[in-house]
């Protein structure tokens, strides 16, 4: 009995970065919530729409943005492009590695020089996108915040 593994290896990463991504957003929400209760227990007050915001499916996001900068400290904007310059580098730099150990013969694939060329040409896609967003945090780090 010969087993496939090709749609798991296709599918199970795409999961597991949707899977991962909703965790991260329970987690950052989970301590949103946590800020308010500190606020409150502090007798800082928090404006009614804000809590309406999050009550509300739609707008969710606009709302916990606004209640981070105004209840923690959260880093600034080029700090913010520097992280996700850092993940879409690494993105790229991972479709790259997969086809280096297509190219490397870990699997056994016909014509290892295209499917390297062919990951590494994906892969360049979201490098770029992180090499952008690193140059917005390199260009604007020395840059007040309004």
């Amino acid at each position: 009995m010969n087993i496939d593994f090709g749609p798991i290896g296709v599918f199970g990463p795409i999961c597991a970065v949707i899977i991962v991504a909703r965790y991260f957003r329970y987690k950052e929400r989970t301590q949103l919530y946590e800020a308010m209760r500190i606020a409150f227990e502090r007798g800082q007050t928090v404006p009614p729409e804000f809590i309406a915001e999050l009550q509300s499916r739609r707008g969710g996001r606009a709302a916990e943005r606004v209640a981070y900068e105004s209840l923690l400290d959260v880093p600034d904007r080029s700090h913010r492009d520097l992280r996700r310059g850092v993940v879409w580098l690494a993105v790229g730099l991972g479709f790259a590695a997969i086809g280096a150990a297509f190219y490397a013969g870990l699997y056994n694939v016909g014509g290892s020089e295209e499917t390297f060329a062919s990951f590494a040409a994906i892969g360049a896609i979201p490098a770029c996108i992180g090499l952008a967003f690193v140059g917005l945090w390199y260009f604007g780090r020395n840059q007040t915040r309004l």
